[in-house]
């Protein structure tokens, strides 16, 4: 073969470089002698490359294998479609202006949705669902281009009598899907454009009748490249029968038996009554389908590929090759494996290695990554399409600083730049609620350079910690103006300053109308250049954000989109996930991370394929939204089942590197996994045997290992002794219950002072709903006047949100009338209110004592009722004679000694009035209730009792506890409900159930 000028055979110029030789390092090492000249080198060699990634990996092997300087070869991609490149300017020139422009993507999404709109009419999705359906639409038309296929062959016989046998659902979807094609295709004519497929598939014949007409005078040859569309197909057969030109093909199966071949069917053939385009269901799933699929449209036999003899550095024995045919013979033709002898059916330098779940698996690859590094210049690759384990993986390699090059990338929502306009969208479909508001106040990008405000980071920091504290618990109001009087009732210049400047970047996004998508991507875009200082634009991140928001912001203005304020932020989420951001650089220069994608071509001394999980590694088969299979077959386009070939291919090709590791785990976050398919065909076909010498265990064990840590003494039930000085604490009478149930509350809440805060947006609690109630019937005895006029006025100032107040207001307006005609009934028969929400305080035996009265009546003969008003249901009589629910007793005692201004005389009534659901309320919520021991009840205190039972509880409570040394014992009563605030600072998970278990006390 003379160098440069084909191999001297007849026929088109055809090579396979087989699994186990590497394919970019095998074709590197090829062509530098072939193509060698001794002035140029390779510099007039012309390269086809399927992306991108490919030409980065053959060029790092270029280097490899130089030994010395040499011009590199001209490089052009054919683009890969998955990863959405463009073609270079060999195949797309400047002067081909003979093809109509491609139509921008974004605008035609967009102008999707409004056609499926028009043509849906009512039934049409809306918002967000509308444009995930147009996206749909179009990657199904992006579909048939790629295969060559338009409206026309849609009305063929063969399409239309497959259609009439579909289900109804299935022939509405077809004929939506053809009216919406039609219509768009109608535009595109009007424009002058066409579809980038379209654009693509005439630009392959452009350049193939081209270069059939007169052959370039340098060679061309294309590598890698494994894509079977008709057009690109095409174009491989001229490259092919060029003076000096070849296709390589990545991993053709040369050694396959002829009725294996053939058993895969008539891949690309015409459509036939007993026998589909596309072959059986098993021949399309086979990774060798797409590659005959590839030669029958380029009009090619297998007989007349050759094998490439040339090997890469990172080659594994020969055997490997036949191994992995084996591995994926077509489940009639397996039936072989039990006749293969042991060394036939031994994968030399393949592990495969289980985990209990996918957070030991990561760890496991990391340990394999760290090891594999200890050996000077080899090199290693994760291969995985879940980028959840992915992500693990990098993390793990952090511990020992090692920065993985993750080429797959990151989706652009994952970003900072990406979290910081999603959150801004948030806050806009939320109006300012306080967990996106606050997420976004804290975001790494926010606080400096902030127009109108002058202050660094850390200010910002603590401003934005204090609102997150002011707006704990509830929801409030929609909007900003109650953050203002919360702001304002600080009284705090340089607090206002800072909200003022927060507030001016938001409030032009909370109108609360619906706006074209161009209008509020402007709006967005500013708000987050103005909170970040600029700093979101910066970084890779931050410029494919504003690439991002650029390109669709122009095609919204042109189409006029309109989007509602609370379908924004779904709108931008489900377009930024389909945009991955790439590091600018790499990171360890022998640590490599991959998808499946990003894999194709490259190679590693220790290739480690991880995920492989039944819907991951393959991953789930999804048919088309809108074309039933049956039709994709009349067609001729590969179904869902084809990307599983795909699948295969890329793993067979990942298996030809000298050392392999095959990970997964037997579960996931949502519960057993299923091994891949193809795991499941290396076990079977190593067998038993075999299995335990290809199994990775030392991984997993180190994994285990690393943390593993020495156990931990189990602990115990907390028993805090403090000083007598820390003892002397003021005693409320809503703590006294907490004190004698569970003392260790009582420790950390008085004494330590400690207090939890409730969480952002949090359900309406008791306590907020009581508080909300004394606050009402406070206003209204000092008022008087009508209840409810105070109540709506007194729920107004708390800013609730208004679906809490909505689903509230009607149980408290029916207790609050209850109440109001009740006291109204009561004063009637000579009972007066002499006290509401009334403070006092007093010293018993040393200790102050110190309450608040909910409300005081003075009856008719002179003696005091005490009430205490409950939002839910009162303690049970059973809790108040045990002495845990001492509340109404202790405001007893505290009025019978005149601890409360104006108010004096002997308790004898001890009321609960609660707002609960009651049947003997006439409003249907109320009641009054009494834990006082009498008539037929069987439990309570006696009620000449009442106070003096109270008093010896409180005098045990303090001998004990506050002027005693008894220890704070956690959960003291463990029977007891009581509150869940300290649980955790007490470690009781740790030591409630061994100590029950033990009969600790």
């Amino acid at each position: 073969m003379a160098e440069g000028k084909g191999s001297g055979r007849p026929g088109p110029q055809l090579y396979s470089i087989a699994a186990h030789r590497g394919f970019a390092d095998a074709l590197v090492a090829g062509l530098i002698p072939r193509y060698a000249d001794p002035d140029l080198g390779l510099a007039r060699l012309t390269l086809l490359l399927p992306s991108q990634r490919a030409v980065r990996t053959v060029t790092e092997a270029f280097v490899r294998l130089s030994g010395r300087g040499l011009l590199l070869p001209r490089m052009a991609v054919v683009g890969d479609l998955d990863l959405d490149e463009t073609l270079g300017p060999l195949l797309d020139p400047l002067g081909a202006d003979d093809i109509p422009p491609a139509a921008d993507p974004v605008r035609r999404w967009l102008r999707l949705a409004e056609l499926l709109r028009d043509e849906l009419g009512d039934a049409a999705p809306r918002g967000a669902a509308l444009l995930r359906q147009a996206f749909e639409l179009g990657r199904t038309m992006d579909r048939l281009l790629v295969e060559g296929i338009g409206p026309q062959e849609l009305l063929e016989d063969r399409v239309i009598g497959v259609v009439g046998d579909q289900a109804a659902h299935w022939q509405g979807s077809i004929r939506t899907f053809a009216r919406v094609q039609a219509r768009w295709l109608a535009e595109l004519e009007a424009r002058g454009e066409i579809d980038v497929p379209a654009r693509r598939n005439r630009l392959f014949e452009r350049a193939a009748q081209r270069w059939r007409a007169a052959p370039p005078v340098t060679p061309i040859v294309a590598a890698g490249v494994t894509s079977a569309s008709p057009a690109l197909a095409r174009l491989l057969r001229v490259v092919a029968d060029l003076p000096g030109g070849a296709v390589i093909l990545p991993d053709l199966d040369l050694t396959l038996e002829d009725a294996v071949w053939d058993a895969l069917g008539t891949a690309g053939a015409p459509a036939g009554p007993d026998d589909p385009p596309l072959g059986r269901d098993d021949a399309v799933t086979h990774p060798q389908y797409h590659l005959k699929l590839l030669l029958n449209r380029m009009g090619v036999r297998r007989d007349e590929v050759e094998p490439w003899h040339r090997s890469g550095l990172s080659a594994a024995e020969p055997a490997r090759s036949r191994a992995i045919s084996n591995l994926f013979l077509p489940p009639a033709a397996s039936a072989r494996w039990v006749r293969l002898k042991a060394d036939e059916r031994r994968l030399s330098g393949v592990r495969v290695m289980e985990t209990a779940h996918p957070e030991e698996e990561a760890q496991a690859i990391a340990v394999l990554i760290r090891e594999a590094l200890e050996i000077p210049e080899r090199r290693v690759a994760l291969v995985t399409p879940d980028r959840g384990l992915a992500a693990r993986v990098v993390a793990h390699l952090l511990r020992w600083n090692i920065v993985a090059d993750d080429t797959a990338g990151q989706p652009l929502p994952m970003t900072a730049a990406g979290r910081l306009l999603l959150l801004l969208a948030e806050v806009i479909r939320t109006a300012a609620a306080p967990v996106p508001l606050i997420a976004l106040l804290v975001h790494p990008l926010g606080g400096e350079g902030v127009t109108g405000w002058d202050g660094d980071r850390a200010t910002w920091l603590d401003h934005a910690r204090r609102l997150d504290k002011a707006l704990r618990g509830p929801r409030p109001e929609p909007g900003l103006d109650h953050i203002r009087r919360l702001v304002e009732a600080r009284d705090d210049a340089a607090f206002s300053a800072w909200w003022t400047a927060v507030a001016a970047r938001l409030t032009p996004l909370l109108d609360g109308t619906d706006r074209t998508l161009g209008v509020a991507l402007d709006g967005l875009a500013e708000a987050a250049g103005a909170l970040s200082g600029g700093r979101v634009w910066a970084g890779g991140d931050g410029r494919c954000l504003a690439q991002f928001i650029e390109q669709t912001r122009v095609a919204a203005h042109a189409v006029g989109t309109v989007v509602a304020p609370g379908d924004l932020a779904a709108v931008l989420r489900d377009a930024m996930e389909r945009i991955a951001v790439r590091p600018l650089w790499g990171g360890h220069p022998r640590v490599a991370i991959y998808g499946v994608i990003e894999a194709r071509m490259s190679r590693a001394d220790l290739v480690i394929c991880g995920g492989l999980t039944e819907g991951t590694w393959p991953g789930a088969a999804a048919p088309d939204a809108l074309l039933a299979p049956a039709v994709l077959r009349a067609l001729g386009v590969p179904g869902a089942d084809f990307r599983v070939g795909l699948a295969a291919h890329d793993l067979a090709a990942a298996l030809g590197a000298p050392e392999v590791v095959l990970s997964h785990a037997r579960r996931d976050v949502s519960g057993p996994a299923i091994p891949s398919r193809f795991v499941l065909r290396v076990r079977a076909m190593l067998g038993e045997t075999l299995l335990q010498d290809h199994a990775e265990q030392e991984a997993v064990a180190r994994a285990r290992g690393i943390d593993d840590a020495p156990a931990e003494p189990p602990a115990v039930q907390p028993r805090p002794s403090p000083s007598a000085a820390q003892r002397d604490v003021p005693l409320a009478v809503t703590a006294l219950d907490r004190l004698r149930g569970d003392p260790y509350q009582f420790y950390a809440s008085e004494i330590l002072r400690l207090r939890a805060w409730d969480p952002l947006d949090a359900d309406p609690s008791a306590a907020w709903k009581g508080t909300a109630v004394h606050a009402i019937l406070e206003a209204w005895h000092k008022q008087g006047g009508d209840l409810l006029p105070i109540a709506r006025a007194e729920v107004a100032k708390m800013s609730a949100h208004p679906l809490v107040r909505g689903l509230w207001w009607p149980r408290l307006e029916a207790g609050l009338q209850w109440i109001e005609q009740a006291i109204a009934d009561q004063e009637a028969i000579g009972r007066t209110v002499i006290a509401s929400e009334a403070k006092g305080h007093m010293t018993w035996r040393g200790v102050k004592l110190k309450g608040r009265a909910d409300r005081i009546d003075r009856l008719p003969d002179g003696t005091l009722a005490v009430v205490d008003y409950k939002t839910g249901s009162p303690p049970s009589a059973r809790r108040v004679e045990e002495g845990f629910a001492l509340q109404l007793g202790l405001i007893a005692l505290m009025a019978r000694d005149g601890a409360f201004a104006g108010v004096s005389g002997e308790p004898t009534r001890f009321e609960y009035w609660s707002l609960r659901k009651s049947s003997r309320s006439p409003t249907g919520f109320g009641d009054c209730s009494e834990p006082v021991l009498e008539g037929k009840k069987s439990s309570g205190i006696p009620r000449e009792e009442f106070v003096a039972t109270t008093a010896h509880f409180l005098a045990d409570a303090i001998d004990r506890w506050i002027r005693g040394s008894e220890p704070f014992t956690a959960r003291l009563n463990p029977d007891l409900p009581t509150y869940t605030d300290y649980d955790q600072l007490m470690r009781l998970d740790e030591w409630q159930g061994r100590s029950a278990a033990e009969g600790m006390p």
